[in-house]
């Protein structure tokens, strides 16, 4: 989703974790993302406004009867200006000021005065975390409809250790943007496959493929911003699933067969992103298999084409995606594909050109639809390319609805 023209309002208190609200900002603003920082007094010691000004390249607001601005009344400004309202961190002090409507500085005073969306990070000592006053507090400000990031346990500045340690900083930003993102998909269910599969050959050995799951990811994570229930069918990989999506780990391609049709019934949209193993050893050894003087053979069988499977069983108000990874013939190969399948969209790309593929950030694909039409993407990050897919496969249930 394209953030520009967005209004980030942040309000950072007075803890030790206000310095990671600097990364924030930068996050936000390679976002294309305008932020406002206000900090409290207290902030103020722990970073200088200076910071902030630098990274967000506007002026930031430390006091509620500063002088120095053309002349309006900035809270009620900053207030109307924010598409979200983040507080990051957010000490007890200031939690206790929201629920019960205190506006006795800048920060507290604009904070009662927006009705943007707001996202809290708490950042404090546990005690302090888990004392009933906090947690009700949390509680009420929950009811009126703020979004907590919840805070992470481990080793605190005070020397103590539990939960009460600032979220990462990822998690927040995520939160951040979800709140900016309109919610087309509410309602909506969206199952994902993605990664590689592994066929164990012995208790050592498996095939397997280069998928790292990135585009997978990226689709799931732009799905629950959209507001779908979003369901999340991986192979092995080593990125964290995005908060707030069902995760269904899986290892072998049959294993990811069952994990599909069990949730092909309640999918609205079936995006099959994951790299599934065309083939498996015919047999599995319990024990390794030893190494010997003269070449070595192993027997392959078949693995259930997924794809094919679900597009024989599909309802047709579902919105069904595959994916071809393509070395040549890459339109040709995935027509075939499109139509063979039974699916409504594909997205092919060529493992050879520059910036698609497995591992990176960017890929380049072409969607190819049922009705014929090719559609190439140019080169771009591939959350970009999981959103303009998800604006085309809602458009498709849309009218599937009609």
């Amino acid at each position: 989703m394209d953030f520009s023209g967005k209004t980030v309002v942040l309000g950072v208190t007075g803890g030790i974790a206000a310095y990671k609200a600097c990364d924030l900002v930068s996050r936000l603003r390679k976002k294309n993302i305008s932020v406002r920082v206000i900090l409290t007094k207290h902030a103020c010691e722990f970073v200088q406004p200076l910071t902030f000004e630098v990274l967000a390249n506007a002026r930031v607001v430390t006091d509620q009867f500063n002088r120095d601005f053309p002349w309006e009344v900035e809270h009620i400004a900053l207030a109307k200006a924010a598409d979200v309202f983040a507080v990051v961190p957010a000490t007890a002090n200031l939690i206790a000021k929201a629920a019960c409507g205190l506006a006795d500085d800048m920060l507290s005073t604009t904070l009662l005065a927006t009705r943007a969306p707001l996202v809290i990070a708490p950042a404090m000592n546990t005690a302090m975390y888990e004392h009933p006053a906090t947690q009700q507090n949390i509680a009420t400000l929950r009811s009126r409809g703020a979004q907590f990031v919840e805070p992470a346990s481990g080793h605190l500045a005070c020397g103590d250790s539990g939960k009460g340690k600032l979220a990462d900083v990822e998690e927040i930003e995520e939160a951040i943007l979800s709140a900016l993102t309109p919610k087309d998909l509410a309602g909506k269910t969206v199952t994902v496959t993605a990664g590689p599969t592994r066929e164990a050959m012995d208790p050592v050995r498996f095939l397997s493929n280069h998928s790292t799951g990135k585009m997978g990811y990226a689709i799931a994570r732009c799905a629950k911003r959209r507001g779908a229930t979003v369901n999340l069918i991986s192979g092995p990989v080593s990125i964290a699933p995005p908060e707030g999506v069902h995760l269904i780990p899986v290892t072998s391609a049959c294993e990811m067969r069952e994990a599909v049709l069990d949730k092909l019934d309640q999918s609205d949209i079936l995006v099959k992103a994951a790299a599934v193993g065309d083939y498996r050893p015919a047999e599995y050894v319990d024990n390794k298999i030893k190494k010997k003087k003269d070449d070595m053979s192993v027997p392959l069988v078949r693995n259930p084409d997924i794809l094919a499977e679900i597009g024989s069983l599909r309802r047709e108000n579902q919105v069904i995606c595959g994916f071809s990874m393509e070395t040549k013939d890459l339109l040709e190969n995935s027509a075939k594909k499109l139509n063979a399948k039974n699916c409504d969209v594909i997205v092919a790309n060529n493992l050879k050109t520059k910036g698609a593929g497995f591992a990176g950030d960017t890929n380049v694909v072409t969607l190819l639809y049922r009705d014929g039409e090719v559609e190439p993407l140019q080169r771009m990050e591939k959350g970009e390319v999981a959103d303009i897919l998800l604006d085309r496969l809602a458009a498709l249930f849309a009218a599937k609805q009609v």
